[in-house]
């Protein structure tokens, strides 16, 4: 059933894509283009899609989130965003003018936008919400939401919308849409000839008489579907033979002529007068509350409160749309109509402020005072107004407009409002009418209808009546109101026609078992028989109206089930109102940021902040390629390559910034309790802008091919000069293809930026507030770390430059404060300043002067921050006397940010650097000016495979040897230097290579610079920071660790642990975290396990050791050797313990015997039965325990198994 909304969903995409053709023929010149009949299309699409949108979020989502949490408020936010987009387009088409060119690229740009935004909203919403209706709503219910959706939407907007939706789809969908709304509107058979009377009313006599032609392609000609059409057919056909039957009844009678003393216009005085009478009722009620105190009648004071809000904005509606323009439109009280709006809003604020204060509130009889000034200011502002369009408006209307006029002014004022609403009204308007005053008013309406609202004024005149003494029928003899008089004199055959769908023998289902819903509520006290009887002869004696009450039938409509009343929807209506031409909203598509802004004030900076600051650079970049793809129908192959770059750039760090929020951020969220569903919408949203980038970048692709072809094709010569004028007609044919890819270009920027926009501000309206209430801040730095933890060196590298080129300096040092306080326990800083020159290092330290990178030798670096301290370098620390080296001890040992271990380590080498200096300062001068030299040791090729001459060593493949720093020497890698050494290499500290090929000492690089090598690449894979080559394996560099490390990389395979200081793989992302778990040696060979290239092995309780030791120590022990931990699952070990202690029997003076002991599995201490070896825990039934303490003789003491 929730399938039927498609329809709607069908139709409104038909007419984007329409529209949008459109533009594009007027953009690329292939069609011109009558704006005003555009406009009018686009302003009638705005309106329908405005309803459809405002009865979503006024009855679908609502009845949604009762059942399924967090999933409503997404699309009602982008409801907001999308109305923006048609404020934009209206805007740009009254700015139309001929002499501007830009004006029809802009235009397909706009459009293009908007069928992109709508589109992709209504499939998310077939994705997600409506696979939920089906799941959470039966069928009846379905049914029930789906009419009162329609009953949200006003009668006039009805009256338009079903047949513009009959005619805006197939036939076969009309046929589905017909079933479904046989299931959709309540067996009362005049609610059904409301509706779909207003389905046939625009539809062609042709195409109704096609669907009859084609009903042999129907799978089964007596189908559900063929029967349907072929009642509506008759239905159609017999009332088109009645029309004089129905005039009889709608066209004013003698006493209707303009010699009536009552102008018909003067009703709007019964309309102010009710609404007058009820807001002295409610000030005279809030006086009572004031005196009384009691609180029990605030709910139904704040209902009647809504309720006469809900007429008053309706009737402010109805001024604006239909009497003011029909005066002349020079008149306006929009800022009287949005002054009481206000005033209304502000009311029902006090309300719930005092109900939510209570009554033993201290301020409670200055909420009573408020609320009486409040009900006073409202009467005041009201009738003001009401006085200023007596006299204004009214003598205008009475004098240029005749009886006739009037009435129909007052009937479509009368329309505006919608259907459920009216079902209301209209009661307790004539309720405080007198009986004169209510007939006239009731005649007035049924002389002004068209005649195909024959059934509609039926049912208008009894819900009037129902305001009457006991419902008596207020109609003349010649006007009914009941319904059996209506089908019995005007619909004789169209009853008989919808009894034959509409009886439970024949159901119009959508599947088999499937039957339509039973009867809805029915208004009034109707005695009479099923009004599908067989209709009586007109001989029969029928009694007057007069002397029977009105058994029209209700809606059936709960207001109480929709979760959310029409109040808001009333005023999204009123906004639509305030210009006939144009409608502006006073929002435009960037209105959030602002918002965003102005409720942060005195907002503190959070980690989690770090991933939205992503979205400042984002929106800059989506800017550039809106305004600057402008530009390329008319640019050079420069702009062309600089703008298919930055397109490149954007996408590849968008995808990084959307698979950390997917893979990371939001199952964060739905962890939280509360929180499950509220990111899917989010991540439907990364899979379309994925296909938008795809897109274009197919689409880039074509334009570059083009431009290269285009740019070759106009350098050929042609010396005979005979085929000018095959090449004239080629470049038009060049000039036509390349305008229409540039346009395509331009419109698919606009519709990425729109789209990327209106996605990033509905995450800071609604997820970024959920991370201060849902997580902690270490919470938030544990997130920022595991997102940083998943990005590579190189993302990282055009990342950084790229989100701070975007924000402001503050904005900078508090973003790199973030990631500085995540990544603390690693190398970042380091690997910052070794991969970025001077300009580059501002984005890390705050002071210039603290600004330190790579010059000659390697420089003393530390990974955290250091702002006291003194960086010195190898030149630095040979330069300095005792005193000075022992006063940068001395700031190692004061300096509280770092560790004992850290200290150590730093003061130790303090202690012996200048010894280390001096060893390396002589061989690195030696060895600079011997780089030229023939006879350098070691310049001479090595081999992998001897055999195959692949160059390399045991340890790598590569095509290169590197001159140790140190020593001078060439060696293919570090470890065939310490093989033969007594020191090592440092590798970040080399500065030339030697290509194996040519021989020629170099610079270190990937590419050999030897002429003749013509380009030779050293190896698949080099860092420039490591100096490592290798031509075999998949590597990469971690910018945590800063080290080179065998894998696919962070993100892939791996990911880098913030806590642990380690690269993990990537299905360890649960692991237990030991801080700087990795920078300590192997607990079996005491090697560094940081820098060791063996394979290390991740411990269940959080140590580390080399795999290969781990396989060995496993052979005879199943503890971790640090801890003590258990090493995995021992659960079938210690069930083979369970049956070799049960088979053992202790010798009887032990048997007594209970002996302390704490397990270290659990940690918890107990009690287990003597015995000289194993003891079981009593609590995780391990035996990884150890014996604290001997008991004496236990009488109780019983091995726990």
């Amino acid at each position: 059933m929730a399938t039927s909304l498609p329809g709607n969903t069908t139709a409104i995409r038909n007419e984007l894509d329409s529209l949008h053709r459109l533009a594009l023929a007027f953009a690329t010149g292939h069609q011109n283009v009558e704006i005003k009949p555009l406009f009018q299309r686009y302003r009638f699409l705005r309106l329908v899609y405005k309803y459809h949108s405002n009865a979503e979020d006024e009855v679908i989502f609502p009845a949604l989130d009762n059942r399924v949490k967090n999933v409503a408020n997404s699309y009602s936010l982008e409801h907001k965003g999308e109305s923006s987009l048609f404020d934009q387009l209206f805007e740009l088409l009254n700015s139309y003018t001929q002499s501007n060119e830009s004006f029809p690229r802009e235009l397909a740009s706009c459009t293009g936008a908007l069928q992109t935004s709508l589109s992709q909203h209504m499939a998310k919403e077939e994705q997600q919400v409506f696979p939920l209706l089906i799941e959470k709503f039966s069928v009846e219910e379905q049914a029930s939401l789906i009419w009162q959706f329609i009953c949200s939407i006003p009668v006039n907007m009805l009256a338009e919308f079903l047949p513009w939706l009959s005619s805006s789809i197939s036939p076969v969908e009309y046929q589905d849409m017909l079933k479904c709304l046989s299931m959709i509107i309540p067996k009362e058979k005049l609610l059904q000839q409301v509706i779909f009377t207003w389905m046939e009313g625009k539809k062609s006599t042709d195409a109704v008489e096609s669907y009859v032609d084609n009903l042999e392609v129907l799978s089964h000609k007596d189908s559900p579907t063929s029967m349907l059409i072929m009642e509506l057919d008759k239905v159609k056909c017999t009332c088109t033979t009645s029309k004089t039957g129905k005039r009889k009844y709608l066209e004013p009678s003698n006493e209707d002529s303009d010699t009536m003393e009552t102008h018909p216009i003067d009703e709007i005085l019964l309309w102010h007068n009710a609404i007058k009478r009820e807001l002295n009722e409610i000030a005279d009620e809030a006086k009572k509350i004031q005196s009384s105190g009691d609180f029990s009648n605030l709910t139904a004071f704040d209902e009647r409160l809504q309720f006469i809000a809900e007429i008053c904005i309706f009737h402010s509606i109805a001024e604006d749309k239909v009497i003011f323009p029909a005066v002349g439109g020079e008149f306006s009280f929009s800022k009287e109509h949005a002054e009481e709006e206000n005033q209304f809003n502000e009311f029902r604020c006090l309300i719930e402020s005092i109900q939510s204060a209570g009554a033993s509130s201290n301020s409670v009889a200055d909420f009573y005072a408020k609320l009486c000034s409040h009900a006073d200011q409202i009467i005041e502002t009201i009738q003001r107004h009401f006085h200023n369009e007596e006299v204004q408006v009214l003598p205008l209307a009475r004098k240029h407009f005749s009886f006739r006029k009037q009435k129909e002014l007052l009937y479509q004022s009368l329309c505006v409002i919608p259907l459920k609403v009216i079902e209301r009204v209209l009661p307790w308007l004539v309720g405080l009418l007198t009986e004169n005053e209510a007939r006239n008013f009731l005649k007035n309406m049924q002389s002004a209808a068209p005649a195909a609202d024959t059934a509609l004024v039926t049912l208008f005149t009894g819900w009037a009546c129902k305001g009457r003494s006991q419902g008596v029928c207020l109609s003349t003899s010649g006007i009914h109101c009941c319904p059996a008089d209506i089908e019995e004199n005007l619909f004789p055959s169209c009853s008989a026609c919808l009894c034959a769908f509409c009886s439970n023998d024949s159901p119009v289902s959508i599947s088999e078992g499937i039957k339509r819903p039973q009867k809805r509520i029915i208004s009034g006290s109707c005695k009479k028989s099923n009004i599908c009887n067989p209709i009586e002869t007109p001989d029969a004696h029928e009694p007057s109206c007069s002397d029977r009450s009105c058994c029209v039938p209700g809606l059936g409509v709960n207001r109480n089930n929709l979760g959310l009343t029409s109040l808001s929807t009333t005023k999204s209506l009123q906004s639509l109102s305030v210009s006939s031409s144009a409608p502006a909203l006073n929002s435009s598509l960037f209105v959030w940021e602002v918002d965003t802004v102005s409720s942060n004030l005195g907002y503190t900076e959070r980690p989690i902040d770090t991933v939205f600051k992503f979205h400042k650079a984002i929106s800059k970049d989506l800017e550039y390629l809106d305004v600057e793809s402008g530009k390329l129908s008319d640019c050079d192959e420069a702009f062309l390559q600089q703008f298919i770059g930055r397109f490149r750039l954007l996408w590849g760090l968008y995808r990084a910034h959307s698979n950390a929020e997917d893979e990371i951020v939001f199952p964060a969220l739905e962890s939280k309790e509360g929180l499950h569903n509220v990111s899917h919408s989010y991540t439907l949203d990364h899979k379309q802008e994925e296909e938008l980038f795809e897109d274009i970048s197919f689409v880039l692709s074509e334009l570059s091919h083009l431009h290269e072809n285009f740019q070759k094709f106009q350098v050929m010569e042609d010396p005979t000069g005979s085929t000018l004028e095959l090449s004239t007609s080629h470049i038009d044919d060049y000039m036509g293809k390349y305008n229409e890819l540039a346009t395509k270009i331009q419109w698919m920027c606009k519709s990425v930026r729109v789209t990327l926009d209106q996605h990033i501000n509905r995450e800071e309206l609604e997820l970024w507030p959920l991370f201060d209430r849902h997580f902690s801040i270490r919470e938030q730095d544990k997130l920022v770390g595991r997102i940083i933890g998943t990005t590579g060196a190189e993302v990282l590298q055009s990342m950084l430059p790229w989100v701070t080129s975007a924000l402001t300096q503050d904005e900078q040092n508090k973003m790199m404060d973030t990631w500085k306080q995540a990544t603390r326990n690693t190398m970042f800083n380091e690997w910052l300043n070794e991969c970025w020159n001077e300009p580059s290092a501002s984005l890390v330290e705050t002071e210039p002067s603290e600004d330190t990178i790579y010059k000659e030798g390697r420089e003393f670096q530390e990974s955290v921050d250091q702002s006291d301290l003194f960086k010195p370098g190898w030149k630095d620390i040979f330069r300095m006397n005792q005193n000075e080296l022992e006063s940068e001890i001395r700031k190692v040992y004061r300096d509280s940010t770092l560790d004992p271990r850290r200290k150590s380590y730093l003061v130790q080498n303090l202690l012996t650097s200048r010894w280390i200096a001096a060893q390396q300062k002589s061989p690195q001068g030696t060895a600079g000016e011997n780089s030229t030299a023939s006879d350098v040791m070691g310049c001479f090729p090595t081999f992998r495979d001897p055999e195959k001459q692949v160059f390399g060593c045991e340890h790598y493949k590569r095509n290169c040897k590197l001159r140790a720093s140190c020593c001078g020497k060439l060696f293919a890698c570090r470890f065939c230097h310490d093989n033969v050494s007594d020191h090592t290499m440092d590798r970040k500290a080399t500065t030339e290579m030697m290509c194996m090929r040519c021989l020629k000492v170099q610079p270190v690089g990937q590419i050999c610079a030897t002429p003749t090598c013509n380009g030779l690449s050293m190896a698949k894979y080099y860092c420039n920071i490591c100096k490592f080559f290798d031509d075999e394996r998949s590597v990469y560099h971690c910018p945590f660790c800063n080290l080179c490390r065998v894998g696919k990389g962070l993100g892939i395979d791996f990911f880098h642990c913030m806590t642990c200081n380690c690269c993990l793989g990537i299905n360890l992302v649960n692991h237990k975290c030991l801080e700087k778990g990795l920078e300590t040696n192997c607990p079996i060979c005491c090697d560094f396990l940081f820098t060791s290239s063996a394979t290390v092995r991740a411990l269940p309780c959080g140590h580390y050791m080399h795999s290969a030791c781990f396989q060995a120590y496993t052979c005879s022990h199943y503890t971790c050797p640090i801890c003590c931990k258990s090493l995995g699952d021992m659960a079938v070990y210690f069930g083979m313990l369970d049956a070799l202690l049960a088979a053992e029997e202790l010798p009887e003076e032990y048997r007594d015997r209970c002996q302390d002991i704490l397990c270290n599995d659990c940690d918890q201490k107990g009690s287990a039965q003597f015995h000289w070896l194993y003891h079981k825990c009593g609590l995780c039934g391990s035996y990884n325990t150890r014996v604290i303490k001997n008991e004496v003789t236990h009488p109780n003491c019983t091995t726990r198994l």
